[in-house]
């Protein structure tokens, strides 16, 4: 185990998680599904903490510090919202209402997670007390919000959805000057991102070339790629949830449904999918067998025995 590994599970230890190495992080992503309603951004808190995961994820946006009143929409999605300036303003919380959400996590006994996306977020959130800055993949490029993040010495997870590799190397130097924890998030900026473009062929890359813990930041709205992510070895899983496939918002399309991830089961079938990933390659009569099936494309199939029991996985990288 590197010593940035260890220092990311110390940050895990600290933070009262499960810092063994067969656990897997696992973060429900809100993003904007709350539609800007407090009160369903608070039931998403409920529904996440009784579906098991560590984390509970929103992003901060401060309409005044990231567009104009002018600014037109990119693609429109809301009726209700005039201007893109508009919509992100409706998103908004103010800093009590922020700090209402980050205790009613600590209740819960989920860790406050929130992506920023200006200057003016990093400050608003370290006022109201993150435990980790998620970098967004839009933001892992940004020198300047970058360091606003690092300058408060939180630990960092970073997503790399929109940077090339000169890029995601350029934001690991930077975090690794500060010498704060983090690890690499795999992610492709693609809602929803079909299968064959999920990537997870880099994440044995992210973890030789960085020698830190990595995982999946998925936006297939589906628990597959996540379990074929945990038998190769990632450690943190972020999916986004959602109430329901009916409801409205531009996250939706790339949600799990709270219903998908009710009663632990995600938890319970990524963490023993990622202990036959571990585990397999120790084991006697261990049988692996891969399939080619496209161009960079292959199915694995691993079946391994221990005494009487025989376990088995299938894993499309």
């Amino acid at each position: 185990m590197s010593s940035e590994t260890a220092s990311f599970r110390s940050f895990l230890r600290g933070r009262g998680g499960d810092a063994r190495p067969g656990r897997s992080l696992v973060i429900g992503e809100v993003a904007q599904a709350h539609d800007g309603s407090l009160g369903a951004a608070h039931a998403f808190i409920d529904a996440i903490a009784d579906a098991g995961a560590d984390a509970v994820k929103f992003q901060t946006h401060i309409a005044a510090a990231e567009s104009t009143p002018s600014e037109p929409w990119r693609v429109r999605f809301s009726p209700q919202d005039e201007t893109r300036y508009a919509y992100w303003k409706r998103m908004e919380f103010t800093e009590e209402q922020w700090k209402g959400l980050r205790s009613h996590a600590d209740e819960r006994g989920l860790w406050f997670l929130s992506s920023p996306f200006s200057p003016a977020a990093v400050e608003l959130l370290e006022r109201v007390g993150v435990a980790a800055w998620k970098v967004a993949s839009g933001e892992t490029g940004s020198g300047e919000l970058l360091d606003a993040m690092l300058s408060t010495g939180r630990p960092v997870l970073l997503s790399t959805g929109m940077s090339s590799w000169a890029e995601v190397d350029g934001a690991v130097s930077r975090v690794r000057a500060r010498r704060v924890p983090f690890a690499v998030l795999q992610c492709t900026s693609s809602y929803p991102c079909p299968p064959e473009k999920v990537g997870l062929n880099v994440l044995a890359e992210y973890r030789e070339r960085y020698g830190v813990p990595v995982g999946l930041s998925d936006h297939s709205g589906k628990i597959f790629p996540s379990l074929a992510a945990a038998a190769l070895g990632a450690e943190i899983f972020e999916v986004h949830v959602a109430f329901s496939r009916q409801a409205f918002g531009p996250d939706v399309p790339v949600s799990l449904t709270l219903h998908d991830v009710q009663g632990r089961l995600v938890r319970t079938l990524l963490d023993e999918t990622r202990a036959v990933g571990a585990q397999s390659v120790a084991w006697n009569g261990m049988d692996a067998t891969e399939h080619r099936v496209a161009s960079g494309t292959y199915f694995v199939h691993i079946q391994a025995q221990q005494g009487r029991e025989v376990r088995s996985v299938t894993v499309l990288k």
